[in-house]
């Protein structure tokens, strides 16, 4: 593969630092912008140009022809010449194969989610937060519908929006709850007042009875609660809503959440 042809040097690296970079600036700022460059990629955005990975984790574009060649070199990105684009590479599919076998938390979990989905016929997911999203370690869909199939291990969805990351919201407090706010308020700024009161309501919720639930996806609804002891990490349920009455079928995906619950903490201790 030729080495990438990068755009010109319209910005100076003397630039002052984005927020993202100057929270720490002990850390390998190299390393860390090369980091935010790979996040920048996710199913549905699969091929990125320089300028537009210099829009989205806000740096000059010089700084981000130096750190794709980089990132090209070690093949952790592909380069598209006649598209001008970046893929991810091949050792970042083996780096998250990885991630999710060294799991003793999936390994336990994976049968019992199985058993669950399987018997009552719905998707069951365990996710972990990474920044202001969830990302799904492993997720299983026997829903009938075919909408749900494209949910697998890897997905990314928003915290602030669904139960998942609603759940995981519950678990913080004081500074980190507000920081955390904070950057959901970012993300969200224009919808952030009913954001804020749906996930207030939820947090709430989570912290009387154990879960909360959301239909931030047209018709479906999902149930979700946090994993204690796991930091950052949630189960959910979800299914087609199809008529039914939305209490009723809340009811009856949290009582069978928070019993496959009961038995992954169990096999965890």
């Amino acid at each position: 593969m030729s080495r990438p042809r990068h755009s010109p040097r319209d910005a100076d690296d003397s630039a002052p630092a984005t927020p993202a970079f100057a929270r720490q600036q002990h850390n390998n700022r190299s390393l860390e912008r090369g980091l935010h460059l790979l996040r920048a990629f996710s199913p549905g955005v699969n091929a990125l140009s320089n300028s537009e990975l210099a829009e989205r984790v806000g740096l000059p574009r010089s700084t981000v022809s130096r750190l794709t060649q980089t990132l090209v070199q070690e093949r952790f990105l592909d380069y598209v010449p006649e598209a001008g684009v970046y893929r991810l590479g091949p050792p970042l599919l083996s780096l998250g194969l990885a991630m999710q076998q060294s799991s003793e938390l999936f390994h336990i979990a994976q049968p019992l989610m199985g058993g669950v989905a399987e018997g009552r016929r719905i998707n069951v997911g365990l996710a972990v937060r990474d920044g202001t999203d969830m990302v799904y370690l492993t997720s299983i869909r026997k829903s009938r519908s075919e909408m749900f199939r494209h949910v697998t291990s890897g997905s990314r969805i928003p915290m602030a929006l669904t139960a998942l990351g609603r759940a995981h919201l519950s678990t913080l407090v004081g500074p980190e709850l507000t920081a955390m706010l904070s950057e959901l308020q970012a993300k969200h700024p224009v919808q952030w007042p009913e954001r804020k009161r749906e996930i207030q309501a939820a947090i709430a919720k989570c912290r009387a009875e154990g879960y909360c639930s959301a239909t931030w996806q047209t018709g479906i609804v999902s149930v979700a609660a946090p994993l204690r002891g796991h930091a950052g990490y949630a189960f959910n349920v979800s299914v087609l809503i199809g008529g039914r009455s939305m209490a009723a079928l809340v009811e009856e995906l949290a009582q069978t959440l928070l019993q496959l619950m009961v038995r992954v903490n169990a096999a965890l201790k």
